[in-house]
């Protein structure tokens, strides 16, 4: 018998699924209701009740999903005998309920807000910056208000990229999935049970895209994913990564939010009376909604663009051409060449209402510049970024100058409960009252801050700076010693970052107009600045750059260099990966919030608001939103207008203005004690910032303000245009049809001005008259307009006035209009006549852009 000489006998594993979930006593059944609307991460009662549960864990996470995810049952039956646990439960439940059952007015017009990205929470890693954070910030505050919206993005499998650096500040992306199993997601079923799923048209295929729901207090917020198996690969990766891939991505990407967009709110139920696209990424949802309305209502295509035009609000948010996106004609024949006969155009009519210039065969199709030709409403997110955008797009509307275009603006806020401290949150309430919440642009609540005593403030800005410095230096310990850098560095990072020091940050995205070696140009002043036994100053800087902005990659080495010279350890240092919870931690710690921008390229900036909202300073370049919030004695500003064309010789000087204002104004103000070791005059400009800057920045004021000079007037003209079964609409398309039928071919016979061959005189009465032929048009379907205008500093022509004639009279065929002038300035001057159509149903004369000069 042979011997069995192998002694190992056995077969692979037979694992079987199985779903262990978290089960919930009935005293605490809501936890999972509480963890799965995002209303808790503005709430910190609600933060502090998920903290207690697992403390280690939340502080990993973050995440109340996680934090119920990894509850263990011997935990759960500790809770569920806590009695001060339950009181906490019960108090948020309640205070969640009570908002939750306050139900936005039906009648209000329904808006659907389009946005390629929220920053909502770090837990739901769907944006990547400022356009993102803002976009969340208006959601939260569109639920506190109670506003009658809905919302649509995408659901990135990675998100946006995790920032690590080398040790010697070399920037690394990671792109780490995102569990979907502790998001606040929910899959969007059907009447049958069965997903929604949304298809959109690709070049000899379907792209298919499941449609999950996040709640956001009340409001609804549905994201769309492609990373299924219904598609190939490339489509699948169309949702992988925020601003990932190539331009023909891109083009995906932008179709699949604005056309799928549309389709995904019909899937849902939703009926909405209003759009508002949140830049241009989003501007297909206007191509879907004139597909829609041509193919299923049988409208002509001009009424169908007055319908959608009178409905749709475009915020663009770049300030500068080379920021909005484009695609080249051949890209848009392949994806979107059937679209112009679904549209009743030309290829070429299709093509024009993303130009510039009409006909224009070489210019790219530009997002922007559709979403204005099909969008009534038009802002920029500053005042000084409307005027930046006036400029921008001043030549779709040959004919009229640049302080004539309509494009407003609506100055951009921050949400008050997300980046508010709790210290300030509960100091605010015991001093401006329990009302203050639902009238936070009330300035005359935020003045009461002057009644606070200094020592209060100063104890809160105390402990906010020493719970940053607590924060910086174990975040430095840890990616530190991950990176095996010195230890002895670590030690003297750790020695020399100082709670009692004045503190100054700056954070943002790193790109090079964006200026941050301004602070690097003189290396020995600095050293003098932050070395000052006396009165020593430390910066904290954080902050990702593009992974293809190479520029911007170098700028963090070059800082994480310097940050590590002898002279500067612990005085300079750089916090990688800035996310929700960092920038908190730096706008609520840090003394002054640094900016310093090229000018005229920040469209707004919010970061520095959200310093005010925490006491905290802003010194920065007059641009942006600094330009509406600077306030003498409130926080320090370099000048608006340029001293210097020369870039280079404009970082010097506004490089020397910083170490000479930081040497002479700041540092001095901070370190100027009172026998009660309290610094009263910079507790002084801490009460005015807060005063006088915070309410005029908060979301509630820049919703209110949308509310007003935007949602209400496009509710209205909707509702005018669409009333009894469009009639409105069809006579204006009518109208528009005529005169556009015979504009070409309108005579002007006569145009006479008295003595125009003479210099006016001051206060004089001068006479005009216009004969023109109106080919059956009648005289209040045209007027004209008598224009003066001057050059200005810059050698551009600036209107000084305009003045309307009057219709007076037939003469035969021939209409008479007549003016009276009256000089009321001495000067050298030209003026000019111009000739417009005129309805009472156009919202603004570039709504219909015909003008003659004559």
């Amino acid at each position: 018998m042979t011997a069995n000489l192998n002694q190992n006998r056995h077969n692979d594993p037979q694992w079987r699924n199985v779903i262990v979930q978290s089960t919930f006593p009935k005293n605490l059944g809501e936890l999972s209701t509480l963890a799965n609307n995002l209303w808790w991460c503005w709430n910190y009662e609600a933060m502090e009740l998920f903290q207690e549960i697992d403390s280690k864990l939340w502080q990993k996470t973050q995440n109340p999903i996680a934090v119920l995810k990894g509850i263990s049952a011997d935990r759960l039956a500790e809770l569920e005998k806590d009695q001060n646990f339950i009181n906490k439960y019960n108090a948020v439940l309640k205070k969640y309920n009570d908002y939750m059952s306050v139900q936005p007015d039906a009648k209000t017009p329904r808006i659907a807000y389009f946005s390629m990205e929220y920053g909502l929470d770090d837990s739901l890693k769907i944006f990547s910056g400022g356009l993102g954070i803002l976009a969340g910030d208006y959601l939260k505050e569109a639920s506190d208000t109670n506003t009658n919206m809905v919302a649509v993005g995408f659901l990135y499998k990675y998100g946006y990229f995790k920032q690590t650096l080398s040790i010697d500040g070399e920037q690394l992306a990671i792109y780490n999935p995102q569990n979907q199993s502790e998001l606040p997601i929910s899959p969007v079923m059907d009447a049958n049970g069965n997903r929604i799923m949304i298809q959109v048209g690709m070049p000899g295929r379907l792209m298919h895209a499941q449609v999950w729901l996040v709640k956001v207090g009340r409001i609804k917020l549905y994201l769309m994913d492609t990373d299924i198996s219904e598609n190939r690969d490339d489509d699948k990766n169309c949702t992988h990564a925020l601003y990932g891939g190539n331009n023909e991505n891109r083009l995906k990407q932008e179709m699949l939010l604005g056309i799928g967009g549309v389709r995904l709110l019909e899937a849902v139920g939703e009926k909405c009376e209003l759009y508002h696209c949140n830049e241009g990424h989003a501007a297909f949802i206007n191509l879907e909604r004139l597909r829609k309305l041509i193919k299923h209502e049988n409208y002509s295509f001009p009424k169908a663009l007055d319908i959608v035009r009178g409905s749709s609000l475009y915020t663009t948010h770049t300030p500068v051409p080379a920021g909005h996106d484009s695609f080249h004609e051949d890209m848009m024949m392949t994806y979107l060449g059937q679209f112009p006969e679904r549209l009743n155009l030309s290829w070429n009519e299709f093509m024009n209402l993303g130009r510039m210039y009409p006909d224009n065969k070489g210019e790219f199709f530009s997002m922007s510049n559709f979403a204005i030709c099909t969008s009534c409403g038009v802002n920029g997110v500053s005042r000084l970024h409307g005027e930046v955008s006036k400029k921008m797009f001043k030549d779709l509307w040959p004919g009229y100058t640049v302080e004539e275009s309509h494009i407003g603006y609506v100055t951009n806020g921050v949400h008050y409960g997300t980046w508010t401290s709790k210290a300030w949150q509960k100091l605010h309430k015991e001093t401006f009252g329990e009302g203050f919440l639902s009238d936070m642009s009330n300035a005359t609540l935020w003045n009461k801050i002057f009644d606070v005593p200094d020592e209060k403030i100063w104890d809160i800005k105390e402990s906010q700076r020493e719970r940053l410095i607590v924060y910086a230096k174990e975040s430095l310990r840890k990616a530190w010693t991950e990176k095996f850098e010195d230890p002895k560095k670590i030690v003297r990072v750790h020695q020399t970052l100082n709670k009692s020091v004045l503190t100054i940050g700056f954070a943002r995205r790193f790109a090079t107009y964006k200026r941050a070696y301004l602070l690097f140009s003189n290396l020995e002043r600095l050293s003098k600045i932050v070395n000052n036994p006396d009165s020593p100053v430390q910066f904290v800087f954080a902050g990702k750059a593009h992974p293809a902005d190479k520029p911007g990659q170098d700028i963090i080495k070059e800082i994480v260099r310097i940050s590590k010279l002898p002279e500067f350890l612990g005085k300079i240092i750089f916090l990688e990966n800035y996310d929700m919870n960092l920038a908190k931690q730096l706008v609520q710690g840090v003394d002054i919030w640094m900016n310093t921008p090229t000018r005229p390229l920040e469209a707004s900036g919010t970061s520095g608001m959200k310093a005010v909202m925490n006491g905290a300073m802003n010194f920065s370049v007059l641009d942006g939103w600094w330009c509406e919030g600077y306030r003498e004695g409130a926080g320090w500003a370099l000048p608006e207008k340029r001293t210097y064309q020369n870039q280079d010789l404009q970082n010097k000087l506004d490089s020397e203005m910083i170490y000479t204002t930081l040497e002479n104004e700041i540092v001095p103000l901070f370190y100027n004690r009172g026998e009660d070791g309290i610094p009263h005059g910079w507790i002084q400009y801490m009460k005015k910032c807060i005063a006088e800057i915070a309410p005029e920045f908060t979301t509630k004021r820049m919703i209110d303000d949308y509310k007003d000079r935007f949602y209400s007037k496009l509710g209205d003209r909707n509702a005018m245009l669409t009333k009894d079964n469009c009639k409105v609409a069809d006579e204006l398309v009518a109208w528009k049809q005529k005169v556009s039928e015979v504009w070409d071919s309108i005579y002007v016979e006569s145009v006479e001005i008295d003595k125009s061959n003479e210099p006016f005189k001051l206060g004089e009465t001068y006479n005009g008259i216009v004969k023109v032929d109106l080919k059956g048009l009648s005289p209040e379907d045209i007027n004209f307009e008598f224009v003066l205008s001057e050059q200005n500093e810059n050698e551009e022509r600036a209107i000084i006035r305009c003045q309307e004639f009057t219709f007076s009279k037939m003469d035969g065929n021939l209409a008479v209009y007549s003016i009276s002038v009256v000089p009321v300035r001495s000067g050298i001057f030209n003026y000019g006549i111009r000739m417009y159509p005129t309805n009472k149903y156009l919202p603004y004369r570039q709504d219909f852009s015909y003008v003659r000069w004559i």
